[in-house]
């Protein structure tokens, strides 16, 4: 059975809601209308939305205690449901397909009317506080009838829940449901439906998801399907992901997902969000994934969870990419040979002879950049809030080292030719921040950012303006990625 794409319809009026699934129609399956988000007229006309629709949709009317928006009694509710179902036609295209029951709600009339029109019940229960445990016997005890469709969703505390959600669903295997972990720890439950098993995947309009700031988790209709080839994942899909947190700003998933489609591979790369390294990895165990791209804030964290490393990984005491093996995971660390590639076509030289370089942080991806500086032959100073980290990284490179405040300011100066931002300040979505905002830049400086979401950072917006060349991170991005699909897929990324 393959995993149905449902479209959450919540705007306030019919006709918006007629334009989305026009809009996503061919990326679609069935559409949900959430008749608790019309106003007021159109509660009064959404019978004929199915027909109008031309596609199967389900009545869902949510409370707010649920997530919705309804905020009347159940017996108004009841009231909407039994409209939506009312005057059933023949051809059963023009009726609802589904109908959406919480747990709580037991009322007769409702069921049999659905049943005696073939519309199929979800019956649904809501968790925003936590995990539901045993989901087996929940499931079990939702589904009333054989033909009830059993949808338990909940809001995951971490990345460990979400785990269990994929441990335990696979004893669910002989019924029929829908389970999903929401939020942004729960995207992977969303992405990987056909593997969890769920009927259904629920997908929102771009718009609503940029205007609600996304609580839920929800992915557009695009989105998973050209992104992550949803309707084509099943169990021989072999599955890699990014790990980190946050993961919002991240463009790893378009870059390995359009790589996997330009040569065929039945393969998909997923966010996964996480608060320790170690959770990362006890899911990835879970689920079968084979590698992992690793970022902030877990590139020396996961270190000490490695049977073994690269040479180049240990020298420069930080891992971007990990590998299962039969002996465990192996870490590489690909950001160096990544950013000496961007950074040289940036520059459009050879080396970094005769160049004095300002590295601006000293973690994880910054233990990268010193590294692939050295090796381009370049001079450098490492500038950090942690003056002791600053100087254990300068110290491996017997290279300069200060505090990044404005007492630095003259160092600063005098290692200019190139300046490397290699710290999340700036970063999407706190963008107004700007870690050398003590520096006056006099326009011969080359700044290259690290990051790339926003494509101008406060930062790379000051330099422009003083004449510097700039560049961001994407480049970078590009280049360590192709390095680790050959890792993951033993194949040279199509470029």
């Amino acid at each position: 059975m393959r995993t149905k794409v449902c479209l959450v319809l919540t705007a306030p009026t019919l006709k918006e809601d007629l334009a989305l699934v026009e809009l996503y129609r061919q990326w679609i399956d069935i559409a949900e209308l959430r008749v608790d988000c019309l106003c007021h007229e159109d509660r009064l006309e959404f019978r004929t939305f199915p027909e109008q629709a031309n596609i199967p949709c389900v009545l869902t009317v949510r409370r707010k205690a649920d997530g919705g928006q309804y905020l009347e009694g159940e017996g108004a509710r009841t009231a909407l449901l039994a409209r939506g179902l009312a005057f059933a036609d023949i051809d059963p295209r023009k009726n609802f397909a589904y109908i959406d029951l919480e747990e709580d709600l037991q009322i007769p009339s409702i069921e049999e009317a659905a049943r005696a029109f073939g519309t199929r019940i979800i019956r649904s229960v809501h968790n925003m506080s936590g995990p539901e445990p045993n989901l087996l016997e929940r499931v079990r005890k939702l589904r009333r009838t054989k033909d009830e469709i059993a949808k338990i969703a909940f809001m995951p505390r971490n990345l460990s829940d979400v785990t269990r959600l994929f441990r335990e669903a696979k004893s669910c295997a002989a019924e029929e449901f829908i389970l999903i972990a929401m939020g942004q720890y729960g995207l992977p439950s969303r992405i990987l439906a056909p593997l969890v098993g769920s009927s259904i995947c629920y997908a929102s309009s771009e718009e609503a998801i940029r205007t609600a700031d996304n609580p839920l988790g929800h992915l557009d209709p695009i989105t998973l399907n050209e992104v992550y080839n949803i309707r084509n994942i099943h169990e021989g899909t072999r599955v890699f992901g990014v790990t980190g947190s946050p993961l919002a700003a991240t463009s790893s998933p378009l870059i390995h997902n359009r790589g996997y489609r330009a040569r065929n591979l039945d393969a998909v790369y997923i966010p996964i969000k996480a608060d320790t390294i170690e959770e990362s990895i006890e899911f990835a165990e879970e689920t079968g994934i084979t590698g992992l791209s690793v970022t902030f804030p877990f590139k020396e964290t996961v270190l000490p969870n490695l049977a073994e490393i690269s040479a180049e990984t240990g020298e420069i005491g930080a891992c971007n990419t990990i590998v299962r093996s039969v002996n465990g995971w192996n870490g590489y660390n690909t950001d160096a040979p990544g950013f000496a590639r961007a950074l040289l076509e940036f520059l459009g030289r050879r080396d970094l002879r005769k160049l004095k370089v300002s590295i601006i942080g000293a973690g994880g991806a910054a233990r990268a950049i010193a590294h692939a500086v050295k090796d381009l032959r370049g001079k450098a100073c490492i500038f950090n809030r942690s003056t002791e980290k600053a100087y254990n990284l300068a110290r491996q490179y017997n290279f300069k080292w200060a505090p990044l405040d404005a007492g630095s300011r003259m160092l600063l100066e005098s290692y200019s030719d190139v300046i490397i931002q290699t710290t999340n300040v700036g970063m999407a979505p706190d963008t107004d921040h700007d870690p050398l905002d003590f520096y006056a830049f006099n326009g011969h400086e080359a700044v290259y950012d690290v990051i790339y979401k926003p494509e101008k950072t406060r930062l790379l917006r000051r330099a422009q303006k003083a004449g510097c060349r700039i560049c961001n991170g994407y480049t970078m991005l590009q280049y360590q990625a192709h390095i680790q699909y050959k890792l993951f897929t033993g194949a040279d990324y199509a470029e």
